[in-house]
């Protein structure tokens, strides 16, 4: 079975720190290293890019709206995919999701690249 499943979500407070991972699992994880990547959806908003990361090399990109503050990297003895949140505000709340892109060479911004999902998990900042 070809599954990604987040795991970390939670309550903090403005300020504070958070990590999330992600376990990817199946054939097509097993026996490739496409990019991976942090989408996040707020309340009443579309879902927007976080950041992403090249498995193999470990080179990332980051959102205007995150960088400095988050820090992805991957564990490839593990399979996982990791999301260090840090100096959160009230504005990160938001159901975080991770995704594969189905381009070996594009770890782009756009979603329309990731064709595996994760069911999501939730972040909450409170002020």
């Amino acid at each position: 079975q070809e599954q990604l499943v987040e795991s970390g979500g939670g309550l903090v407070q403005a300020g504070g720190s958070l990590r999330l991972s992600c376990a990817a699992s199946g054939r097509t994880f097993k026996n490739s290293n496409f990019p991976m990547g942090w989408f996040r959806q707020a309340p009443g908003k579309e879902r927007e890019f976080v950041a992403s990361i090249r498995w193999t090399t470990g080179s990332t990109l980051y959102s205007d709206s995150v960088k400095g503050r988050f820090t992805i990297s991957r564990d490839n003895a593990k399979n996982t995919v990791y999301l260090q949140m840090s100096s959160m505000k009230p504005e990160d709340t938001a159901i975080y999701y991770c995704a594969r892109s189905r381009l070996a060479w594009n770890a782009g911004q756009s979603e329309d690249i990731y064709n595996y999902w994760g069911q999501g998990t939730l972040v909450t900042v409170s002020s």
